[in-house]
């Protein structure tokens, strides 16, 4: 048969921006091809949990606004399916002078978002959150944590119950456009489409080059590298604790998040990684490797990052430095507190120039649409998301 639709990837991204494509078109065929044995093996499987406000994006973009309305989707979402979640809050801490301008600015940029905020002294932090030190925070009441590993399951049931078919343990080795459909040739069978919407995050760019587009930009995996704290710490903090993010970087520091089974995990560093999908620390894969380093763009950006990049490294070998990057803001941590767990892996799109792109990067053509950056907080906006895929695959074919 010639399916309707054709989707690529089992993460959140791909399930939401299914479940948008059949609410809009109710009774057509949908087929979701996953290449692992389950759902969100990757980046929502490895999410930090966090239901994101949206304080930190530019006023009127596109990721402000969907993070914003994502959020309040979520939430409603949760309480639809009977999803547990937390509205813990977050704060982001100032625990140097020189971050001081940095986080007043933040403030600001919370009140162009129209995200409620408050401002906090040194004392009022202490009030709030008696592990924690600072010289000023922004306190942010609505964040929340969440399995997104849930949320993807229920999505999931909806799109089964709405007659899609899943299929796990397949994946594209050739992808070819006719002037009809897309055929997508899965190795042992062929499967045919009348549109094709690719949402296969770390491995994005080689599927939209294997479709045939052609595209500036690579992925470059970096690891998120987490400690789960030990059962001494387990109520060290009720809040999500940030730190004031580094201004030109996609990254937001290393933070404490309470999780929803009750643990609490600090991190993620950002290191680069030398495997797309290998999560054990020091994994390497040559392929992998060959892309990234063959790539100049990498180089630039190297070099256009090039102090923040070893710091990264430096945390990544040395626990204790580590460690006090998490003392700065939580005083009373040990290292014994530090527990390795799972780590995970962030597809950015790194760009010719070797910038690091922060926004939303998509391929389109006649009968396809390829998501090549879905920037965080893809999760917590994976609903709107879904919603404006849809909207553009529509639209290309009207």
């Amino acid at each position: 048969m010639t399916y309707d639709f054709c989707i690529l990837g089992g993460g959140i991204v791909g399930l939401a921006t299914a479940r948008a494509i059949l609410a809009e078109r109710p009774g057509a065929s949908l087929l979701l091809l996953e290449k692992e044995d389950r759902l969100g093996r990757h980046q929502t499987g490895h999410n930090s949990g966090v239901i994101h406000s949206g304080i930190y994006y530019a006023p009127g973009s596109l990721k402000a606004q969907l993070c914003r309305e994502g959020a309040a989707r979520t939430k409603e979402f949760c309480a639809g399916h009977g999803i547990p979640f937390e509205t813990r809050g977050k704060l982001i801490v100032a625990t140097r002078e020189e971050e001081l301008p940095r986080l007043d600015a933040l403030f600001e940029r919370s009140k162009e978002n129209r995200i409620e905020t408050e401002r906090l002294g040194a004392d009022e932090i202490r009030a709030r959150e008696p592990s924690i030190t600072g010289l000023g925070a922004i306190w942010v009441p609505a964040a929340a944590i969440v399995s997104y590993s849930a949320v993807l399951e229920a999505l999931a049931a909806e799109l089964r119950r709405a007659g899609a078919e899943i299929r796990f343990g397949t994946q594209p080795r050739a992808i070819r456009e006719t002037g009809a459909h897309v055929e997508i040739d899965t190795g042992g069978e062929t499967v045919t489409a009348a549109r094709l919407v690719a949402c296969t995050g770390l491995q994005s760019d080689r599927v939209a080059r294997m479709a045939g587009l052609k595209i500036a930009h690579r992925i470059v995996p970096f690891r998120g590298e987490y400690y789960r704290l030990g059962p001494r710490c387990s109520s060290i903090v009720s809040a999500m604790i940030y730190p004031v993010p580094e201004p030109g970087l996609p990254f937001l520091g290393v933070h404490l998040t309470p999780m929803i089974d009750g643990s609490v995990t600090v991190g993620p560093n950002a290191m680069l990684g030398f495997a797309r999908e290998g999560y054990p620390k020091w994994s390497l894969d040559f392929k992998d490797m060959a892309e990234t380093f063959s790539f100049p763009g990498f180089w630039k950006s190297i070099a256009q990052n090039l102090r923040p990049g070893l710091d990264e490294i430096g945390n990544s070998v040395f626990r204790r430095r580590y460690l006090e990057a998490c003392r700065r803001y939580c005083p009373s941590l040990e290292l014994a507190d530090l527990t390795p767990m799972d780590c995970g892996i962030r597809a950015q799109a790194v760009m010719a120039d070797g910038a690091m792109q922060h926004d939303f990067l998509f391929g389109q053509t006649g009968r396809m649409l390829h998501v090549l950056n879905a920037p965080s907080p893809a999760a917590t906006s994976a609903l709107p998301i879904g919603d404006m895929i849809a909207q553009k695959l529509f639209a290309a074919s009207a």
